[in-house]
């Protein structure tokens, strides 16, 4: 079997040297959303197109689940893809095992690590959990697999077990261990500490899982790469449990644009691999969504537009062709005579910066009462309207 794992992209940037990869989740994670179910052909499709962009690694889902689960998975496993294929599993050997059969190259042992799971849901106590961890680990290295080691609940784990737990896991030859912000409770300065203290004193490599109960989801996974996370678990658009995960498209654009990073993926597929995905789930995305919505490039207010008109840089980080998206000048009731300039040079029509000034308070007023923005044909019967009345005003 090919225990192949992605190429580093080690690049120097404001965090110094740093290695950052990804591990996308879509498929299992994001398949975890309430009422989601994607059909295999889906995720086939899924996996396929996250491999052609470069994502380093894809966590495709749970073997143990059997059936059409089991099924797709392995076909995944066998496409042949540049990407390392994770399994998911529970910290038993059964599960491990069916996660090897299907053909995965790397697997990911997950166990709860919070007293409030530990004592509640798995009715053990910590020492079980340090024992099944170290037996499963041992089985999976002993196998020649790619070990990752999930701490479930991480954020609400006393840092002295979740400090037990990654060492012992390592011991046994774990390869990284998956801080999990497993409830959203996270906030990035308190990340950056814990991940830190974890890196520090363990060496183990730390990959960040992180939710957005409270929108910090991307902030928590930028701090724990600032505290040495070398991988983030992402899904396309932010899709997964309650109120998702952190978004592919936003990490990369991110690590790209805020902290000088790139990480080897293409970025300019952003918008046709969300708009896949999310249909496949029965979502749509939100035309106000970071880094793929369609208003991140739609331009009405006055100010704004006459800014990108002249130069795209005074309100857009980056262009949007980057993400698959293109600008719009969109005529509304915050536009100015400017943006009526340029969208009338669209269908062929030159106005005069006198005839734009002009026109300006007949979109505004229809805004006003359609409360909303204009449609073209609503612009031409403007245009068209104020044109005649200008015309029959000069004949008498």
């Amino acid at each position: 079997m090919d225990r192949r794992m992605p190429k580093n992209f080690p690049v120097e940037s404001r965090l110094g040297v740093v290695d950052v990869r990804i591990d996308d989740t879509t498929l299992r994670d994001g398949e975890q959303t309430a009422g989601v179910v994607f059909a295999n052909k889906e995720k086939i499709r899924i996996a396929r197109l996250l491999d052609e962009i470069g994502v380093h690694q894809l966590e495709v889902g749970i073997p143990a689940m059997g059936g059409d689960e089991r099924d797709v998975i392995e076909e995944i496993a066998h496409l042949g893809l540049n990407a390392s294929v994770l399994a998911w599993n529970r910290a038993n050997i059964p599960d491990i095992k069916t996660s090897i059969e299907c053909g995965v190259d790397a697997v990911a042992i997950s166990l709860a690590t919070s007293d409030i799971h530990i004592e509640t849901k798995l009715k053990k106590d910590r020492a079980w959990v340090i024992s099944s961890i170290r037996e499963a680990v041992a089985y999976a290295k002993s196998e020649g697999m790619y070990v990752s080691v999930n701490a479930e609940d991480a954020s609400r784990t006393e840092l002295s077990f979740l400090i037990e737990y990654a060492q012992a896991a390592r011991a046994e030859g774990a390869d990284r261990l998956r801080f999990c912000d497993t409830i959203g409770v996270m906030e990035p300065f308190r990340t950056y500490n814990v991940v830190k203290a974890l890196r520090d004193l363990t060496g183990i490599e730390i990959e960040m899982h992180t939710h957005n109960d409270f929108g910090m989801a991307v902030a928590n996974a930028i701090a724990g790469i600032h505290a040495g996370a070398t991988w983030v678990n992402t899904t396309v658009a932010g899709l997964g449990e309650r109120a998702g995960n952190a978004a592919l498209e936003e990490v990369v654009m991110a690590l790209k644009y805020i902290e000088d990073v790139g990480i080897g993926v293409d970025t300019t597929r952003f918008r046709e691999i969300a708009e896949y995905v999310m249909k496949a789930a029965g979502r749509k995305i939100p035309i106000w969504k970071s880094v793929i919505g369609s208003n991140m490039f739609a331009h009405e207010s006055g100010i704004h537009a006459d800014g990108v008109i002249k130069n795209p840089k005074t309100y857009e980080v980056f262009s949007p062709d980057e993400v698959g998206l293109e600008r719009q000048i969109v005529i509304g009731k915050h536009s100015g005579s400017k943006a009526l300039e340029l969208k009338f040079h669209e269908y062929g029509i030159e106005l005069s910066k006198e005839e734009a000034a002009d026109l300006l308070p007949r979109v505004r007023t229809m805004a006003v009462e359609l409360k909303r923005a204009l449609f073209d044909k609503e612009l031409v019967y403007i245009y068209n309207d104020w044109k005649a009345e200008t015309k029959a005003a000069k004949g008498r």
